[in-house]
């Protein structure tokens, strides 16, 4: 049976689709778009008018490079997820508007400081189609050079697993920056303008952050964290420091009447210990993760024969980030059980609205989104609002903030997790293609507790622990969970 969201994830999502331009009466490209980013149940709007030979001709016209997207197949088996969504076509969408700073933000997801915001015309773009706001690419006073070619992937078909960025800072001059976000906010007064600055020296930072406040900016991000500058003392340098983190973050916060936002580095074992830093500082908010320090081989990403250590993002870092989130979700000194709460903008591979709630789950009223973008385009903010929005509704949740913080009490420490129940694996034979997966799984990484005989899996019971590795690598989804019982003594 084919699988729809594996076969819209092999779309190559083209500008100008050729196959919504055969299509006479939807849109096939923007349904399977919504499919590829989790929006599945809302795909059906795109062709609910199609028939058979619209689609039929959309998939003609696909020019994937392998074999055409099974365009017909797709949304013949999306229609029955989709029905679930019609149900609630009519209710009003809720409001994604959420307070971060005080400031009132009409969505939760920004543009994330980095290549994908470097200019006016980039972020006004972004801004027309729906984004709630923009952490603009970090502003400083050194001179940036940039190499070529400066970013790898780790790819996964045609998609990043994870990114590696050499990227530093902007390359415009500093003043020409503040002048377009100054112009950012006067011609988009709604939108969150946020500026991303870092100094070399304390009064560095203060000019900087001066400049952005007179420039009209909301708030200002210290960039404490960047892996790769060129010069010794800035970014992650300062990130992994506690007292520089305190000692910038205070003397930019007395210097200014706006926000102050530091950005924290992953490139460390604690991270409350430097958020603690902010803190103490007067941080009003903090913005986590950066990029993580890594190595890429490939010969291509090379610069004159030569490699380095550089930032890595995308998809592999969302649990590392959420780490770093729960870490300082719950410490009580930062979530304010005795005294100022510090807010936290959640940034670290966000693709889909699921990701975004999941850092909002943890305790952010904000999220940024960089790698996403730099694949997909602005475009992907329609299903991470649309997304986002059906979710409310199915859930009956009138106020994003309601959801902010709502999974913080099921996170405990190991010691405390429950040890005397287990759930045993479930097969259903019908959803079974007798593969054999999980029986090779299990024989040489598990507790050899599947027998695999005529091509059927067994599970025994005496031997299975509960690890559920075999349900991990089932291609099919054909084992799932029974119920938790005692474990025998």
């Amino acid at each position: 049976m084919l699988h729809i969201h594996e076969e819209a994830t092999r779309c190559l999502l083209c500008q100008d689709a050729p196959c919504t331009k055969a299509c006479e009466t939807g849109d096939p490209a923007r349904a399977i778009r919504a499919i590829r980013f989790d929006n599945v149940k809302n795909a059906w709007r795109w062709v609910s008018g199609c028939s058979m030979a619209d689609l039929e001709r959309a998939q003609q016209a696909c020019i994937h490079y392998d074999q055409p997207i099974r365009i017909r197949e797709l949304f013949t088996i999306a229609q029955g997820t989709s029905d679930s969504a019609a149900s609630h076509a009519q209710e009003p969408l809720p409001s994604l508007a959420i307070t971060f700073c005080g400031i009132r933000c009409e969505n939760p997801f920004f543009l994330a400081s980095s290549a994908v915001c470097t200019n006016y015309e980039m972020v006004a773009r972004a801004f027309d189609m729906g984004w709630g706001g923009v952490f603009y690419k970090t502003i400083c006073k050194q001179d940036i050079r940039e190499v070529s070619p400066r970013f790898d992937a780790v790819k996964d078909g045609t998609t990043f697993a994870g990114f590696r960025n050499m990227e530093q800072l902007s390359e415009n001059p500093y003043d020409v920056d503040f002048d377009i976000l100054r112009r950012l906010k006067q011609d988009y007064p709604t939108k969150i303008v946020v500026a991303s600055i870092m100094g070399q020296f304390e009064e560095e930072w203060v000019e900087l952050a001066k400049m952005a406040e007179t420039a009209g900016c909301d708030a200002v991000e210290l960039n404490f964290s960047c892996p790769q500058m060129r010069l010794a003392g800035m970014g992650s340098d300062i990130g992994q420091d506690p007292e520089l983190v305190n000692f910038y973050t205070s003397y930019v916060k007395r210097s200014v009447n706006i926000p102050v936002i530091p950005k924290m580095t992953p490139n460390i074992t604690q991270i409350t210990r430097p958020a603690m830093g902010a803190y103490f500082g007067g941080a009003d908010a903090i913005s986590a993760i950066n990029t993580i320090k890594s190595v890429t081989m490939s010969p291509l990403a090379e610069v004159s024969g030569k490699q380095t250590l550089s930032g890595y993002s995308g998809r592999a870092v969302k649990p590392i980030a959420l780490r770093h989130i729960l870490e300082m979700a719950k410490d009580h000194v930062i979530n304010g059980s005795h005294g100022k709460r510090v807010e936290l903008s959640g940034i670290g591979g966000i693709e889909t609205w699921r990701d975004a709630l999941e850092f909002i789950q943890l305790g952010c009223s904000n999220v940024q989104v960089c790698t996403a973008v730099m694949q997909y385009g602005y475009r992907i903010i329609d299903d991470l609002i649309q997304g986002l929005q059906t979710y409310m509704v199915e859930h009956g949740v009138e106020r994003l903030e309601t959801l902010v913080g709502e999974q913080l009490p099921n996170f405990v420490l190991p010691s405390d997790l429950d040890r005397d129940t287990l759930v045993y694996p479930k097969i259903d034979h019908e959803k079974c293609i007798g593969c054999g997966r999980c029986y090779v799984s299990c024989q040489d990484g598990g507790h050899q507790a599947i027998t695999f005989t005529e091509r059927q899996p067994r599970i025994i019971g005496t031997k299975c622990v509960g690890c559920h590795l075999c349900r991990l690598v089932c291609p099919t989804g054909a084992i799932g969970m029974a119920k938790r019982i005692n474990k025998k003594s």
